[in-house]
């Protein structure tokens, strides 16, 4: 288990790392771009990171078959991302918090959800 929470931790924080800098890089680029769409923007990037580092270092021992733990996990990604724009929105727009802020208390609240959905269901051993 401890060795699931390292390498859980590790690929999240690079996911997070690569959400939030494509992130910054299209709000840079675009800086007319709904937030929002740069949030989603991001997400797509990182869910590629989050994916292969957790089927192949946090669950590496899992006997799910990869299909099945990829359709699982999008998901599990899909939940979290929910739950990630939705507190986002609510600190930008509401509470007027600066974007890449919102963004990272976004993403620190939707990882538990996501380790715990990834854990017990899309790489469950």
């Amino acid at each position: 288990m401890k060795s699931t929470a390292f390498w859980f931790l590790l690929t999240g924080a690079s996911a997070a790392l690569t959400h939030m800098g494509v992130f910054a890089l299209v709000q840079y680029l675009q800086p007319e771009m709904w937030p929002e769409l740069a949030n989603a923007l991001g997400f797509i990037v990182a869910f590629v990171v989050s994916f292969a580092g957790h089927r192949w270092l946090s669950f590496k021992g899992t006997s799910t078959p990869i299909q099945q733990s990829l359709r699982r996990f999008g998901v599990t990604a899909l939940a979290g991302f929910g739950c990630n724009e939705l507190v986002f929105m609510v600190l930008t727009r509401h509470y007027g918090w600066y974007a890449l802020v919102a963004l990272f208390a976004a993403l620190v609240l939707a990882s538990a959800q996501t380790f715990i959905l990834s854990r017990f269901w899309a790489f469950q051993r």
